[in-house]
């Protein structure tokens, strides 16, 4: 078992390092300031770079390369901050796979290679306000008219609402109760009948757009189904991937806090020498190093494992414990991270505060830690928890 990168993953990884240290920090700053998304012309130079298209087929305009590559340059951008890295995000370990899997051939070819050259992203629309972890309640319901679907109801909480171009948009798709009704349809945000709701205001995420969407009798061409009624186990199934992804987000920001807090303390000065001589600032570091390190660990076993997996995705046990882990240390880091820069942490300018406000989102978005923590029982028992009754 190595656990060293290959050559090929090291000058991946270092090209992400040096575009997104170079290029992206003011822009981090400015986003979280003034809380707008990663400009247009921006978004197509990561397209061009490559950085889009890391574990998408070659078909389709991508490098073709695994998921363990795409983490790693995911983790590069979350390094600077989460908002700089949502486009990649998005295009590596978000709903566009969920269509390379799922979706036509037609869909595949219209959709990926947009996505590939930063030219269009694409959203997931799954949470309503009645349906958020229990989301075989959702109510958004689309029905068959000739070659189009009509699509009707309301989403919530979708980050990138309003900014993406695409959304993949999960539905009832037949009357049929719970998940066997459910599918998906991919719906433009040009369609007659799409609409968006005020952008939120969050405790952190400024820089990644999230509103709600409203569907009022929208037109969407049958072609534009990705996965039909009785599919939901399937659409699950993508989300080892994106589990990955949302603790990646978590690894970065806590990677970012750790470095930032040891260059930190070597300059700062107390009691005549710097404060990394004195022994809590030692082991408070090493806690920090110990728990990225160990999410590092996690994450990279998922990927690495999915290769061995069926459905080339990474598993719901090993990506949910990743997922779960990385979103619980990233609080602790950034928390502690804080702490040891004293007044500057606390300062905006210095950007430790906006690390520990993103980083409390993660444990949320993509499945609370909770319901990983459920995932991970049902797995180890080999059977899923009814939680309604």
């Amino acid at each position: 078992m190595d656990f060293r990168l290959t050559e090929q993953q090291r000058e991946l990884q270092d090209a992400a390092r040096a575009f997104a240290r170079k290029e992206l920090p003011d822009l981090a700053r400015e986003m979280d300031e003034k809380d707008f998304s990663v400009p247009a012309e921006m978004v197509r130079r990561y397209g061009e770079m490559g950085f889009l298209g890391v574990n998408l087929p070659e078909q389709y305009g991508g490098l073709g390369l695994g998921h363990l590559e795409a983490l790693l340059v995911l983790e590069q951008f979350a390094h600077v901050s989460n908002a700089v890295a949502f486009p990649v995000f998005e295009a590596l370990v978000g709903p566009v796979r969920t269509i390379e899997r799922f979706g036509s051939e037609d869909l595949k070819q219209r959709i990926i290679p947009e996505v590939v050259s930063g030219e269009a992203t694409v959203a997931v629309s799954m949470s309503e306000p009645d349906a958020g972890t229990a989301l075989t309640d959702l109510a958004t319901r689309a029905r068959e008219d000739g070659d189009h679907y009509l699509l009707d109801g309301s989403k919530r909480w979708t980050s990138g609402a309003g900014h993406a171009r695409y959304y993949v948009v999960y539905c009832r798709l037949s009357d049929a109760p719970g998940a066997k009704g459910i599918g998906a349809l991919l719906v433009d945000k040009e369609m007659p009948g799409v609409s968006f709701g005020k952008r939120e205001e969050l405790m952190g995420f400024r820089g990644i757009e999230t509103r709600d969407i409203a569907f009022d009798g929208v037109r969407v061409p049958r072609d534009n189904l990705i996965v039909g009624a009785g599919g939901f186990g399937k659409l699950m199934s993508a989300f080892g991937l994106e589990r990955c992804g949302n603790a990646t987000q978590s690894l970065g920001l806590a990677a970012g806090a750790l470095e930032q807090a040891t260059a930190y303390v070597q300059e700062r000065t107390a009691f005549g020498k710097p404060i990394v001589d004195f022994q809590a600032v030692q082991l408070r570091l090493a806690d920090m190093a110990m728990r990225v390190e160990a999410a590092r660990l996690l994450i990279y076993r998922a990927a690495a494992n999915a290769a061995h997996e069926e459905s080339g995705l990474p598993s719901v046990y090993e990506s949910s414990i990743a997922k779960c882990f990385a979103n619980e240390i990233v609080r602790q880091v950034t928390a502690d991270a804080m702490q040891v820069m004293g007044g500057y942490g606390y300062h905006k300018e210095y950007g430790m505060e906006q690390r520990v406000r993103d980083g409390f989102a993660w444990g949320i978005a993509g499945g609370t830690t909770d319901v990983q923590k459920t995932n991970i029982a049902a797995a180890m028992v080999g059977r899923r928890f009814d939680q309604r009754r």
